[in-house]
């Protein structure tokens, strides 16, 4: 089994950007969006296209923002896209899956930023985290985190670790935060399989970063105990366009 994640920066642009034949060619059993920048009912009806997938999708209440949504070869038993606190509902952040054999959480973590590049997000973006695993820690058995979490946990998960430590994503505190992620059970997929790699998952398209391959490492697959033996690998594929960030993903046995 393939699971995709991909922040698209707005599904409508990527469809511009040849979106469905990607999607052809990924071969992916399970494929999680974030950053929809689209209302539920606009991406069921682009979710009609893609054959053999069912389609879930959860939007934010402010137009054009936010937004994630899951395609699916499997059926899930349930899916639930509330953490039933409406300061993170309104902005439609998670599609969580239950399968047969795990709980997936297709997730758009908040990024630090505030309106005036500040870092006044922060504390919304910290207490998303605490809100969002409290939730996975009500449920039992293998559990897979996947999306954009906007966290470079490690210096080398990013370009330029030195020039980023007071920007958000790479500040102390969310890296400590990401860090007591781990602690409570659950392993970096990718770091897991790729200790010493620096693959990029993300480039500011502002200063053409990817070019320049000057990029940050923020989009993956966590796994818990229980999950982390179904792993069999983990991966990014910079090569893939259409965004400013690319797929990630795993291989399940």
């Amino acid at each position: 089994m393939r699971i995709i994640s991909w922040n698209v920066n707005g599904i409508r642009a990527a469809l511009k950007k040849g979106f469905y034949d990607k999607i052809a060619e990924f071969g992916a059993d399970i494929i999680g969006v974030q950053e929809t920048k689209a209302q539920t009912g606009q991406v069921l009806d682009l979710g009609q296209n893609l054959a053999g997938y069912y389609c879930y999708a959860s939007s934010a209440q402010r137009a054009g923002y936010s937004g994630v949504a899951l395609f699916s070869k499997l059926e899930p038993q349930k899916i639930v896209t509330s953490l039933n606190d409406d300061d993170f509902d309104r902005e439609g952040r998670i599609i969580a899956a239950f399968y047969n054999n795990f709980l997936l959480l297709n997730v758009y973590f908040p990024n630090g930023s505030g309106k005036n590049g500040d870092n006044s997000r922060v504390p919304y973006k910290l207490a998303f985290y605490d809100a969002l695993f409290a939730f996975a820690d009500q449920y039992q058995g293998p559990k897979l985190v996947m999306g954009d979490f906007n966290i470079a946990h490690q210096e080398i998960d990013l370009a330029r670790p030195k020039e980023n430590t007071n920007t958000s994503g790479f500040l102390a505190i969310e890296r400590q935060c990401f860090s007591r992620i781990l602690e409570r059970g659950y392993t970096d997929t990718f770091r897991y399989f790729n200790p010493s790699s620096q693959l990029y998952s993300y480039w500011n398209m502002r200063f053409k970063s990817r070019e320049r391959n000057v990029g940050w490492r923020i989009d993956g697959v966590l796994a818990n105990q229980e999950a982390l033996p179904l792993v069999k690998n983990a991966f990014i594929w910079p090569e893939i366009a259409g965004s400013d960030h690319c797929p990630v993903g795993i291989e399940l046995y």
